[in-house]
């Protein structure tokens, strides 16, 4: 005689919960009359397994010797900027399929042209960065590809959200750690506007007079070296966006241009994707893209 499986009491809501978490919810014990079990208890559950894991890969790892053994040592707080990126990041480099597309863009006319603004009042030379630049020929380039403006919410259930606005996020590498705040509607912004931004958004994220709510809602993120130096990197997905674009330190090379070999000013690029939603040929079309719109991008109308 087959002996009949005793269901779990518990509603509906509570069950689907439990799916979308992957939970086998006859493992969770209910808090409720006759063991019947609510949202609460899956959630304890979640954070108890979660507190065992984390115990248990404390045990693998722990160092077997303590630091001091070999020296003096001094303890310090992390920076709690620090800590808040550390969940983000983790989170991102764990869950999503990492590839990084490396390209050079030749920015030669851009540059001649940035270098060559002045002021129409006073004559005085504009300080516009080659960041303003980058930002305009990003959101030229996510206009194209529409499936790096998107995020993926839930993989199992097939769905991705597009987006229609353009927010660029910025890495500001401040005393207190690395912020990422977003420059808002770009492509309706200007180079003189996007360069008031980046001051802006960089003097509050240094001052930490910035808005929490400025660190979300982006479209993709611009990560630069340089001002620092280095030329290519593997920059961490800001999820949850999909794509991340890494700038290394402008650099003069001497390329075959125009029936010559010329000395060109080259901008290294390094691109992120998520491996899960674009694959090797858009982004290498991607990058090709940027690097045509970085080309041009000397000639944008500062009132477009």
């Amino acid at each position: 005689m087959t002996e009949k499986k005793i269901r779990t009491p518990a509603s509906p809501k509570v069950r689907k919960f439990a799916r979308e978490l992957g939970l086998d919810i006859n493992l969770i014990t209910g808090s409720q009359r006759q063991g019947r079990i609510i949202e609460t208890d899956i959630k304890r559950f979640v954070k108890e397994q979660s507190s065992k894991k984390s115990t248990s890969q404390e045990k693998i790892y722990k160092n077997e010797f303590p630091h001091s053994d070999f020296g003096e040592i001094e303890i310090k707080d992390i920076p709690r900027i620090k800590k808040i990126a550390a969940q983000s990041l983790s989170y991102s480099w764990t869950t999503i399929p990492h590839v990084t597309n490396h390209d050079e863009a030749d920015v030669t006319e851009m540059e001649n042209f940035r270098l060559s603004l002045k002021d129409i009042y006073t004559g005085e030379k504009k300080k516009i960065t080659p960041l303003a630049f980058i930002v305009k020929a990003l959101v030229a380039t996510l206009k194209k590809f529409p499936l790096f403006n998107s995020s993926i919410d839930n993989i199992d259930k097939g769905k991705m959200t597009l987006k229609k606005y353009f927010h660029v996020g910025i890495a500001v590498d401040t005393e207190h750690g690395l912020m990422v705040p977003k420059i808002r509607n770009v492509d309706k912004k200007d180079i003189n506007h996007i360069s008031e931004d980046l001051r802006l958004i960089s003097d509050k994220c240094r001052k930490l007079k910035i808005d929490k709510k400025e660190f979300f809602g982006g479209s993709m993120t611009i990560t630069s070296l340089g001002g620092i130096g280095g030329t290519y990197f593997t920059p961490i997905i800001n999820y949850p966006e999909v794509a991340i674009l890494g700038i290394g330190k402008l650099t003069k090379k001497k390329i075959y241009f125009d029936d010559g070999f010329k000395t060109r000013t080259i901008l290294p690029l390094s691109l992120s994707y998520d491996h899960r939603i674009i694959d090797g040929a858009e982004a290498a079309r991607f990058n090709n893209e940027l690097k045509k719109n970085l080309g041009k991008n000397f000639a944008y109308n500062l009132s477009n």
